[in-house]
């Protein structure tokens, strides 16, 4: 068993130094093709960050007539509090919304407020920002509430956005996965058929067909990992000098975790490409 890996492992490199331009093909084809999947990936992830910060940041408020009774200020606490798409809510009081209004009021017409003629409010996060339009059907004509507000049209357009968006950058990670897989095929199919006399030769002298097929395999385990490895620099240079901003901008994990991603499927694809490749010219 030994001799067999020590033999497998000295073929592999061998073939690999002996078809270099080859292999430089299958590497960079590699690269290439995984390079832009995984900034397919990146820009998924992205889009999907930046729905997840926008969800959060959606709100509902639900604002009380100045005469409202304590009463009618608690039964909507308590059906806020019940509703399971109201993910958190918080009581504004007069002189928090009063307040609130200096920086948000022109001036001139601030000057005619008074604490006692603001409303008090309470300020909802909707589970999904589609839910929001529940609040309001809701709420809109319970006794002591003055109107319910939230930004419904843009609610609508980013759910819409936001879910194109995402389709679309898996759709294309899926179609460059899949262009990626048949390039590196061919390209593996093309190095072995080089070399399709030494294997006839191989199965003229008794050598098995795993005899064979390992140092092959190997070789296109290989030529994945050093094509994954250009990959991932490539993903991560555009991470680093195209930095995306605000909600969509990723952190050092992600990325991370997509170039694992990476790595794995460049490592499969060698293998199984190679496996694939090396079996039309096994039947001598």
């Amino acid at each position: 068993m030994r001799v067999y890996l020590r033999y497998a492992f000295k073929e592999t490199f061998s073939n690999l130094w002996r078809n270099r331009m080859m292999t430089i093909a299958a590497v960079l084809t590699v690269a290439v093709s995984l390079s832009l999947v995984g900034g397919a990936l990146l820009l998924k992830q992205s889009a999907a960050q930046a729905s997840a910060s926008w969800q959060r940041g959606t709100q509902v408020r639900v604002w009380m007539s100045s005469t409202a009774t304590p009463g009618e200020v608690s039964s909507v606490k308590t059906q806020l509090a019940q509703m399971p798409i109201v993910k958190s809510c918080y009581y504004t009081t007069q002189l928090q919304d009063y307040n609130e209004a200096r920086s948000t009021v022109p001036i001139d017409e601030f000057q005619a407020l008074k604490v006692a003629d603001m409303p008090t409010s309470f300020r909802c996060t909707p589970t999904v920002p589609t839910d929001a339009l529940t609040v309001i059907s809701t709420f809109l004509h319970q006794p002591g509430v003055l109107t319910v507000t939230a930004p419904v049209q843009q609610i609508r357009e980013m759910s819409h956005t936001i879910r194109i968006l995402q389709v679309v950058f898996l759709a294309l990670a899926g179609v460059l996965l899949l262009s990626a897989s048949v390039l590196i095929l061919n390209t593996i199919r093309m190095a072995i058929f080089t070399r399709r006399r030494e294997v006839s030769v191989m199965k003229l002298v008794g050598a098995t067909n795993w005899f064979i097929r390992v140092p092959y395999i190997t070789e296109g385990f290989i030529q994945g990992l050093l094509g994954s490895g250009v990959a991932m620099l490539a993903v991560w240079a555009f991470h680093v000098w195209y930095p995306l901003h605000n909600e969509f901008a990723l952190d050092a994990a992600k990325v991370w975790g997509t170039n694992i991603v990476v790595l794995v499927v460049g490592a499969f694809i060698g293998s199984v490409g190679s496996a694939v490749a090396i079996r039309r010219f096994l039947d001598v």
